[in-house]
């Protein structure tokens, strides 16, 4: 698989933005994602990125491995895992010629769920907690979506945290959580992915290689937290992910 200098910049920077998310650095993900599907196209570009982000998930884990509050990924897990399921029965239905369009609308709405579940917190009193209520339906409802997104996507992220958020998680027992869950989720993923025909061992190859660069992103993220305004950074974050998925779309 052979890529133009300009095509190996846009993915090993969309792979450090991978790291730079597990380490701590919010939003850079869903960036990754249309980086990725330019480069490399939609459908195949899904299976490129999965071993890139199992390479960050494993940072994350080391580091956050005692932080995992496993209760609330007992919960959430069966039902991801079913939305999984259900992805991979339609991957294949989808026309390539609109899986652009698809990975567009799951990005803008990752980017609108993202912001609800900022307003929600912003809110800090009782009714946050009563707006996000912890019934099986709500977390059958928030795993399932979830799952779809990841299998088609990669891109269940925000899904995720606005259940972790919703039961309020302390701030690290929140990152070892999400740590876990995606390292779980992303490799049950692979048969699935490897039998669609969107994983091989040429692909393997490309995604090690860019998995370096999540690896780079997941160890030095928290010492750019220490210098980068968080405001700031979101906020560019968040407008190219919105002209991503517009491009995505249109």
């Amino acid at each position: 698989m052979e890529l133009t200098p300009t095509a190996w910049l846009l993915v090993s920077l969309g792979a450090f933005l991978v790291g730079l998310g597990k380490g701590g650095l919010p939003g850079a993900g869903n960036l990754t994602i249309y980086l990725f599907a330019v480069v490399f196209g939609p459908k195949p570009s899904v299976g490129i990125l999965l071993p890139v982000l199992i390479c960050g998930d494993i940072v994350a884990i080391i580091v956050y491995r005692r932080h995992a509050e496993w209760k609330y990924l007992k919960r959430l897990l069966p039902p991801t895992l079913a939305g999984i399921l259900i992805g991979w029965g339609v991957f294949e239905w989808i026309p390539a010629r609109i899986f652009g369009t698809v990975i567009g609308v799951i990005l803008l709405l990752m980017t609108a769920l993202h912001f609800f579940r900022r307003w929600l917190v912003s809110r800090q009193d009782k009714d946050a907690e009563d707006l996000v209520p912890h019934t099986w339906w709500f977390i059958t409802g928030t795993g399932l979506a979830g799952g779809l997104a990841t299998m088609l996507a990669n891109a269940a992220g925000a899904i995720a945290s606005f259940y972790l958020m919703a039961v309020r998680l302390p701030k690290y027992a929140f990152i070892g959580t999400t740590a876990w869950f995606f390292f779980i989720v992303n490799v049950c993923k692979i048969p699935l992915m490897v039998d669609l025909g969107i994983i091989s061992f040429d692909s393997i190859g490309m995604s090690l290689s860019l998995g370096i660069f999540a690896v780079m992103g997941a160890l030095i993220a928290p010492r750019l937290v220490k210098h980068i305004r968080q405001d700031i950074y979101e906020k560019i974050i968040w407008i190219l992910i919105i002209i991503a998925g517009l491009r995505l779309i249109f």
